[in-house]
Formats: structure tokens, sequence, C-alpha cells
């Protein structure tokens, strides 16, 4: 085996054993409020950080895509509005499809 498998295993172990931690917290901690507040906020955060890098980031820099950026905003526009998710994903990815094809 070379070192990219020992890696998928050493990632492998590390996320059971991660999840069998999570899972063998006593309810007293589950209850605190911090830790309630924490996991409330934690995906939040991340779904944030991963919107940013992929409308963002292009390879390991930094890179501002116009469709891309404006398709973003779109996808603001319509959860200001309250549309749903479908109609969302939707208004993001025609405004962003239009863009290029007229870039094009």
């Amino acid at each position: 085996m070379n070192d990219v498998w020992w890696a998928v295993l050493a990632t492998c172990a590390g996320c059971y054993a991660l999840k069998l931690a999570g899972l063998s917290a006593p309810r007293k901690v589950l209850d605190h409020p911090g830790v309630q507040r924490f996991a409330a906020l934690v995906p939040v955060a991340l779904l944030a950080a991963l919107i940013a890098v992929q409308t963002f980031a292009h390879g390991r820099s930094l890179h501002l895509d116009w469709p891309r950026t404006t398709g973003l905003g779109a996808a603001v526009v319509a959860l200001l509005l309250r549309a749903p998710f479908l109609v969302v994903l939707t208004a993001a990815a025609v405004v962003t499809a239009a863009l290029r094809w007229l870039a094009a």
C-alpha cells in the first residue's frame, strides 16, 4: 500500500473515532447551552465557507468570476424573496449560464 491509502485509512479511522466520541458524549454535555449554540452555528459557518470557496477560488488562487458572482447574487435575491430551494438553485444556474453564454 502506498502513502495515499495509509492517509485514507487514517482519515477513516479518525472520522469513526470522532463519530464514536459524539455518540458517547453524556447527555449533560449535550444539554449545555454553549454546546447547543455551537452545534447550531457550525453548519451555517461551514456552508458559508464552502460557498465562498466555490465562488471565489480557482485552484489555489482567488479569482473573481463575474458570471458566478452574479449567479450567487441572484441566489441571494431569491433567498431574500423567500423562494423555495429549487427556485434559488435554478435562478443562480440560469443567471450564471446566461452570462457565460453572452460572454462567449
